[in-house]
């Protein structure tokens, strides 16, 4: 579910003490969309959406939530956005928090 390689290659590029700030900083950022989803998703944004939320997760090394936000982005390139599942992209980021947030503890 998670890359921890490349969390510990975030950690080195950025430093410990800015880390946290990195984190803090995408997990504002990722959850602001996701609850824009939640409450008025727009079918003619979803490509970006989900290439923001897709980017986001690659950086963090949120591997499960990417795949799944790439696959989202390329449904909605095609034309497609009614076959992406927001609440599997919804419990994708909880699930990937939840298990990131528990190993920084």
């Amino acid at each position: 579910m998670i890359d921890w390689a490349r969390v510990e290659e975030l950690k080195q590029e950025v430093g410990e003490d800015d880390f946290a700030e990195v984190v803090e900083l995408f997990l504002e950022e990722v959850e602001e969309t996701i609850t824009r989803l939640k409450t008025e998703p727009d079918p003619n944004n979803l490509e970006d959406d989900m290439h923001f939320l897709k980017g986001s997760a690659l950086n963090l090394g949120f591997a499960q939530f990417s795949d799944i936000c790439q696959a989202g982005e390329t449904a909605a390139a095609n034309g497609q956005a009614d076959l992406i599942s927001l609440p599997d992209v919804f419990t994708s980021y909880d699930n990937s928090k939840s298990e990131f947030l528990a190993r920084q503890a």
